[in-house]
C-alpha cells in the first residue's frame, strides 16, 4: 500500500510596494514564516525588486505591474489604471494554480493586485501599516480584511476598523544587533550615521555636511561619517566632507546598515517607520528629520513616541538648516550623558519580537 501523500507546507503570499520602507518589515516577516515551515512568496513591482536582494532565497518573487496615479505625469497617470488591471489579472491566475493560506499587504500600489485578487476569492488576508496615519492603498483595503496590524501606535485608522498594535518587524540582520551596547561619544573617535530612505534624501545631502563642517574644530576632527545618499548627490556629498576635513564614506546603498548603527554614537535620519524599527530596536539616540512631503504628514507621527521619550530630537523641515543642525549634533555628542539617556530610551521603545508577534497574526487568521 502507497505512503499517503505529505501535504505542502502552507503558503503566504506577501505584497509590498517599492520602497523600504514597505519591503523591509516585509522581509522580516518572509524570514519568520520560513523559519515556522511555510512557503512563502513575494508580489511586488519592479520598482519594490530593486530592495527584495535581501530576502531568503526560497522566497518566490512574482514581479506585477502596478502604478500610481499620484505621480508619474498625465502619460503615467492615464496608464496607471490598466496597468494595475493588467497585474490583477495575473495576480488572480497565480492565487488560483497556488492558493495561499494567506495573503499580506505591506501597502503601496504594487499591493493592490494581490489584495484584489485574494478579495476575489476569498482568500484569508491581512494588512500591516508601519506609520502612525494609515497609507492611501491599506486604507483602501482596511475594511476588508481579516486583520489590521499596526506597527505604529497609535495609528490613524478608518471609521470602524480595529487595529492590532505588533509593531514594526525588522529583518534578522537587524536582531543580530538588538540591544548592541552603546558607547557615548567620549574624547575618541566619534561616528555619525546618515540615513535617508528612499524618498526625500536630498535635503540631508545639502544641510548635514554643512552642518558638520560647522561643529566645533576639536569634535570635527574626531568624526567620521557613513552617509546614505542619492547616486546623483553622492560625489558632491563627498565633495563637501573632503573640503569640511571629515572622513566620509557616502553611498546610495549600505547592505552593512545594522552594523554601522550598532556602531555609531549618534543617527541622523528621516523619520520612516523602519528606519525607526531599527534604530530602537538597537537602541540609538537619533536626529530625525520627517519628510514634509509624506502622506498625512505620517512621518512626524512616526517621530512623536521617541520624542516625547526623549530618545531623538525633531526638527522639522520647515526649520532646519545647517545651523540649526550643527547645534543639535553639538549638543548630543558633546554630551556623553545625554547621549547614554537618548540610548537607553531609545531602547526601550524597540520591538524586537514584531515579527513573531506578526506571525502569530497570520497563522491565527488563516487557521
Amino acid at each position: 500500500m502507497s505512503a499517503a501523500a505529505v501535504p505542502a507546507p502552507p503558503l503566504a503570499l506577501i505584497a509590498a510596494g517599492g520602497t523600504g520602507g514597505h519591503m523591509f518589515p516585509a522581509q522580516a516577516l518572509a524570514e519568520r514564516l520560513l523559519a515556522g515551515g511555510w512557503r512563502v512568496t513575494l508580489s511586488t513591482d519592479d520598482r519594490g525588486a530593486r530592495y527584495a536582494g535581501g530576502f531568503p532565497d526560497a522566497v518566490t518573487r512574482q514581479i506585477v505591474r502596478s502604478g500610481t496615479t499620484a505621480r508619474g505625469g498625465l502619460a503615467g497617470k492615464l496608464a496607471a489604471p490598466f496597468r494595475i488591471a493588467a497585474g490583477i489579472g495575473r495576480a488572480l491566475s497565480d492565487l488560483r494554480r497556488d492558493r495561499p493560506a494567506a495573503v499580506v499587504g505591506f501597502g503601496g500600489y504594487p499591493t493592490i493586485p494581490a489584495m484584489v485578487a485574494a478579495l476575489a476569492l476569498r482568500i484569508p488576508r491581512m494588512i500591516h501599516e508601519q506609520n502612525g496615519v494609515m497609507g492611501r492603498v491599506n486604507r483602501l483595503f482596511a475594511g476588508r480584511v481579516q486583520r489590521v496590524a499596526c506597527g505604529t501606535w497609535p495609528t490613524d485608522l478608518p471609521h470602524g476598523v480595529q487595529g492590532v498594535h505588533v509593531g514594526n518587524p525588522v529583518r534578522d540582520a537587524v536582531l543580530q544587533r538588538a540591544a548592541s551596547p552603546y558607547v557615548a561619544p567620549d574624547d575618541s573617535a566619534l561616528t555619525l550615521l546618515v540615513i535617508g530612505g528612499s524618498q526625500g534624501a536630498r535635503v540631508l545631502s545639502d544641510t548635514v555636511p554643512a552642518a558638520v563642517a560647522a561643529l566645533p574644530d576639536e569634535l570635527r576632527a574626531r568624526l567620521r561619517v557613513s552617509h546614505q545618499a542619492r547616486t546623483e548627490d553622492a560625489d558632491r556629498v563627498q565633495r563637501a566632507y573632503q573640503a569640511a576635513g571629515v572622513s566620509a564614506d557616502v553611498q546610495p546603498f549600505f547592505a552593512d546598515l545594522p552594523d554601522r548603527l550598532a556602531a555609531c554614537q549618534l543617527v541622523v535620519s528621516r523619520a520612516g517607520a523602519s528606519s525607526i524599527a531599527d534604530i530602537t530596536v538597537i537602541g540609538r539616540p537619533a536626529i530625525l528629520i520627517p519628510y514634509a512631503a509624506a502622506t498625512g504628514d505620517h512621518q512626524s507621527a512616526n517621530a512623536r513616541a521617541l520624542a516625547d521619550a526623549g530618545a531623538a530630537v525633531v526638527l522639522p523641515e520647515s526649520v532646519l538648516d545647517a545651523a540649526s543642525l550643527a547645534r543639535d549634533l553639538n549638543a548630543i555628542l558633546a554630551d556623553p550623558d545625554r547621549a547614554r539617556r537618548m540610548a537607553a530610551a531609545s531602547l526601550s521603545l524597540g520591538r524586537p519580537d514584531a515579527a513573531a508577534r506578526l506571525f502569530d497574526l497570520v497563522t491565527e487568521f488563516s487557521a
